[in-house]
């Protein structure tokens, strides 16, 4: 059986509002604080990302060499893997100040220009979600980056005039979780782009003992391992666990951070071996239960779950489809065989002992 809906796909662009969540990758209060005091001051010290750390320094070493301002970087990929941290060691090799905003704080296209017409040369202005930036803004920036020039409009209707305003050298560095929605001609305007993919676990090991080293707490490398390997391949994620564990190890036990404690400290904030918490195995648990493993509809789904749409589809989903323990088709979401074994579930043509039918994937 097919459980289908039409409910029409969301539009908004934001991310969803959804549940406070362990594993979740946006940054919290609490995130940029310890951030902060957590993040590298040098490419050296920067942990993962192998090929964008040569690329970048190649482009930062050439640009001192010249006595030059370095180029315009995009940096694109999913939240918390080290975007904003890259734009202060990009500042910090370019011995510049950083500026910091972001694309939803730009509304209009004299936000842009009172931003643009204070920095200083040399100065590194990084822009996060880039993407979001308004349309006026946008066609502002094109000018801004190409000749270092931007034109404000004084006055309205047939007497307005355009009064050129010559900008300083600047290095502006965009980050972005959604490299798609950039139009081409910003995007071929920058003249240095990278991808952040999610760290391996012997990366995320490293994060964490770095992260350990620096908040003085005691810990075993297989209890690293037993914390980046529920991480979800994101350094954010791995610093927040480890923090979690911490309080749990300093409480019950004597401070240390073993395997065994590491596995008892997140047992008791709800996140499995695999990095899923209580909404991700709420969702296949609804999935394999109530819909025999789909296919099911995204909003007949999130009914089930007691969640909007939004936050199964944008919050739930991408960790699960990424894992292969999800998959989206025409007809609506299904459950992998992956998905049955995590739960410790058996699919149902293997409860009637095979009947020869043709399952989900195929006979």
């Amino acid at each position: 059986m097919n459980w289908d809906d039409t409910a029409p796909p969301a539009t908004d662009d934001a991310a969803p509002g959804g549940p406070d969540r362990l594993v979740g990758a946006d940054a919290d209060g609490e995130d940029t604080a310890v951030e902060a005091a957590l993040r590298p001051k040098d490419l050296e010290e920067f942990v993962g990302q192998e090929r964008v750390r040569e690329q970048l320094d190649l482009v930062l070493r050439a640009a001192r060499a010249r006595g030059a301002t370095a180029d315009h970087v995009l940096l694109s990929g999913a939240p918390g893997l080290g975007k904003t941290t890259l734009s202060m060691i990009i500042a910090a090799e370019m011995g510049a100040p950083i500026r910091i905003t972001s694309g939803p704080a730009i509304q209009h296209a004299g936000d842009l220009a009172a931003i643009l017409s204070s920095l200083q040369e040399g100065e590194v202005l990084f822009l996060d979600e880039i993407h979001r930036m308004s349309r006026p803004a946008e066609e502002m920036l094109y000018m801004a980056m190409e000749d270092f020039r931007v034109d404000v409009i004084v006055g309205k209707g047939p007497g307005a005039t355009a009064i050129p305003l010559e900008l300083p050298p600047f290095t502006l560095v965009g980050a972005t979780t959604r490299a798609g929605l950039l139009p081409p001609p910003l995007r071929d305007r920058f003249g240095f782009t990278a991808h952040m993919e999610f760290y391996a676990p012997a990366e995320l090991q490293r994060v964490i003992h770095r992260s350990a080293g620096l908040l003085d707490v005691d810990i075993e490398p297989e209890g690293a391992a037993e914390i980046a390997g529920r991480s979800r391949g994101t350094p954010r994620i791995a610093n927040r666990l480890l923090r979690r564990v911490r309080d749990y190890a300093q409480v019950k036990a004597d401070g240390l951070i073993t395997r065994e404690i590491a596995s008892q400290a997140l047992k008791v904030y709800e996140v499995d071996a695999r990095g899923l918490d209580r909404l991700d195995r709420a969702v296949l648990t609804a999935l394999l239960k109530l819909f025999g493993g789909g296919p099911v509809g995204l909003s007949t789904l999130a009914v089930a779950v007691g969640e909007e749409r939004e936050t199964v589809e944008e919050v739930a989903e991408p960790f699960l489809v990424r894992e292969g323990l999800l998959a989206r088709t025409p007809r609506g979401r299904i459950a992998t065989p992956a998905a049955w074994a995590h739960l410790g579930l058996v699919p149902p043509q293997q409860q009637s002992g095979g009947s020869g039918q043709q399952g989900l994937f195929g006979p």
